[in-house]
C-alpha cells in the first residue's frame, strides 16, 4: 500500500493522484499513530484485566462482571458530550486531548490502587477518556481530508489504530512469560505508550477548526436527529441490535473447537489483524460505491461469522474463517460509518452527529449482547446463535430499503462533506 501524505484537502496534487496512489493527510496519519500507541496501552491492559482481577487480586466473578461491564458500557453514555463539546467550542483536538490524557492518568492509578473501589475509578476514568476522545478526533479526521475520500482516510487511521489493538496482548503476554506475576510491568509500560500518544497529539497534530470565531453559533440538534440523519441512525440502531459481539462468537466456538479454546486468549488479536487488513480496500471502496451501501452489505461479513459458528465445519478452518469475516465486518462499518455521518452532517454539528452516531450503535450492541445471553440461557448454544443469524439475514435488505435515499448519493454532493 502506497500511502501519499499531504497537509490538507487543498494540498492534493493538481488533475489528481496517480493511479493506484491514495492520499491521506499527514494529520490522519498522525492521529493514527496516536491511536496505535494508546490502544498498545489500553488492550495490553484489557486482555489481562480478567486475570489480574480475579487472579492476583481475588475478587469475585460478579465483581469482574461489574467492572466489564463499566469497561464496555461507560464511553457511550459520554461519547454525545465530547460531540457536543468539541462542537460548541470549536476545539477538537484540545478536546480530544482531554479524553486521551485523562485515559493516561488512569494508568497511573493502576499502579498506585488496587482492589474493587480502586479499580472501579480506574476503569470508568479511562473508559470518560475513551467517549470523549473518539467523536473530536473523527471530526479531526474529516476536517483534514478530501470530501471523496474519506472512507480511504478512516481506513488508514482504523488500520493504524488496529495494529495497536493487535499489539498490545501480544505485549502483555510476552511481559506474563517472562514473569509470570508482572501485572505492574504490563501497567507501567501502558503508561508509558499512553503518554506518548498524549505528547504526539498535543506536540504534533494541529487543532483544525470547523469555522471561523466570528461564525461560532449553537450545535444544530436539528441536522443532527432530522433528514438523513435520521435514516442513518434508525438504520445503525436496528443492525446494532441484531449484533451481539465478538465474545459470544468466541465462546460458542470455544465450545465446539479445541484448536480455539486452546488459542482462545488470541481470538482478539486474530479479528484485530483481520480488521487492519481490509481497512483500507473496504474504505476505498466505499469511497467508490457509497459509503452506506458498504455499511449496510458489510454486514453480511457479520452473518457470515455467525453461520459458520454453528456449521460442522474443521475445528480450524471454522475458527479462522469466523475470524477474518468478523474483520472485514468491523472494517466495513467501524470507520465507514464515521465517515457517512462526516458526510451527512453540517460541519458546525459533526462531532455531534459522529458521537450519536456511535452511541447508538454502543447502547443497542449493548442490549443485544444482553438479550442473547438470556436466549443462549433458554435456547441454547446453536439455537440462539441460528435465530439471531435469522434476524440478521432478515434486517439487511430491511436496512438496505430505510437508506435507500442515502445509498445513491455521491459522497462530494452530500451537505457539509467539504471541511
Amino acid at each position: 500500500m502506497y500511502i501519499s501524505l499531504t497537509n490538507s484537502p487543498a494540498d492534493k496534487p493538481r488533475g489528481g493522484a496517480p493511479a493506484g496512489v491514495r492520499t491521506v493527510s499527514s494529520t490522519v496519519v498522525t492521529l493514527g499513530i496516536v491511536s496505535m500507541l494508546t490502544n498498545i496501552s489500553s488492550e495490553s491492559v484489557s486482555a489481562i484485566l480478567p486475570l489480574y482481577i480475579t487472579g492476583f487480586l481475588g475478587l469475585s466473578t460478579i465483581a469482574f462482571g461489574v467492572l466489564d461491564g463499566l469497561y464496555q458500557g461507560t464511553s457511550a453514555i459520554v461519547r454525545i458530550a465530547g460531540g457536543y463539546a468539541s462542537d460548541r467550542l470549536d476545539q477538537p483536538k484540545w478536546v480530544a486531548f482531554v479524553g486521551y490524557a485523562l485515559a493516561a492518568v488512569a494508568r497511573v492509578g493502576l499502579l498506585l490502587w488496587s482492589g474493587f473501589a480502586a479499580m472501579t475509578a480506574v476503569i470508568t476514568a479511562d473508559r470518560i477518556g475513551k467517549g470523549i476522545r473518539t467523536a473530536p478526533r473523527d471530526a479531526l479526521i474529516t476536517a483534514t481530508s478530501d470530501p471523496e475520500r474519506l472512507g480511504n482516510a478512516f481506513g488508514v487511521h482504523r488500520m493504524l489504530d488496529n495494529i495497536g489493538a493487535a499489539i498490545g496482548p501480544f505485549l502483555a503476554f510476552l511481559i506474563l512469560l517472562v514473569v509470570p506475576d508482572g501485572f505492574h510491568i504490563v501497567f507501567v509500560a501502558s503508561l508509558v505508550f499512553a503518554t506518548l500518544g498524549v505528547l504526539i497529539l498535543g506536540l504534533v497534530v494541529p487543532n483544525v477548526r470547523a469555522r471561523r470565531a466570528e461564525a461560532r453559533r449553537k450545535v444544530d440538534w436539528r441536522a443532527v436527529v432530522r433528514g438523513p440523519m435520521r435514516r442513518v441512525l434508525a438504520a445503525a440502531g436496528t443492525l446494532g441490535l441484531v449484533t451481539i459481539g465478538d465474545g459470544f462468537v468466541y465462546l460458542v466456538l470455544q465450545a465446539r473447537s479445541d484448536f480455539a479454546a486452546l488459542w482462545f486468549p488470541l481470538l482478539y488479536v486474530g479479528t484485530n489483524v483481520a480488521f487492519l487488513a481490509f481497512a483500507v480496500p473496504l474504505g476505498r471502496l466505499a469511497d467508490r460505491v457509497g459509503r452506506a451501501r458498504v455499511f449496510v452489505w458489510g454486514h453480511l461479513g457479520l452473518l457470515a461469522a455467525y453461520v459458520i459458528a454453528v456449521l460442522p465445519l474443521a475445528d480450524v478452518a471454522a475458527t479462522i474463517l469466523c475470524l477474518v469475516f468478523l474483520g472485514a465486518f468491523y472494517a466495513a462499518t467501524d470507520g465507514v460509518l464515521s465517515a457517512l455521518v462526516s458526510q451527512l452532517a453540517p460541519p458546525d454539528s459533526r462531532g455531534t452527529a459522529i458521537a450519536t452516531a456511535q452511541t447508538v450503535v454502543a447502547l443497542t450492541r449493548f442490549v443485544s449482547a444482553a438479550g442473547f445471553g438470556v436466549l443462549w440461557f433458554v435456547a441454547g448454544r446453536d439455537a440462539a446463535m441460528i435465530a439471531v443469524a435469522i434476524v440478521l439475514a432478515l434486517a439487511i435488505p430491511l436496512v438496505a430499503v430505510l437508506l435507500r435515499p442515502v445509498l445513491h448519493r455521491p459522497a462530494k454532493a452530500e451537505k457539509g462533506g467539504t471541511p
